[in-house]
């Protein structure tokens, strides 16, 4: 990457932008190197830093296709998918019980008795 500038909050260029304002705007990085950086200071902690990228070197955001609108429904299909039951719960299992509440209710059950 090299040596990158440097600048503090909100003193960034104008012209720059981080890639959520990039999304904002309809754009992407587009395969181009980081321009700058922005760092917010940190009581006790080190700065958190933002890479930021050319506007006018970015690229327009590529249309979903309908191959990639069907591989996002699955992905979200299997997340809300219970291991345990094998039944669509209808929200995103949470990682950390790695099953649905039914599932996690009945395990708590069968470890209290």
């Amino acid at each position: 990457m090299g040596a990158v500038p440097v600048y503090r909050w909100r003193l960034a260029p104008d012209g720059l932008a981080t890639r959520r304002q990039l999304r904002a705007l309809g754009l992407r990085p587009g395969g181009q190197d980081v321009a700058a950086q922005v760092e917010w200071p940190r009581r006790r902690r080190g700065p958190l830093v933002a890479y930021l990228y050319r506007i006018d070197a970015a690229k327009p955001v590529r249309e979903m296709t309908p191959a990639r609108w069907a591989a996002l429904a699955k992905a979200n299909a299997a997340r809300r998918t219970c291991p345990r039951c094998r039944l669509d719960v209808g929200y995103c299992i949470p990682t950390s019980h790695g099953m649905c509440g039914r599932c996690l209710a009945a395990e708590e059950q069968r470890a209290a008795a």
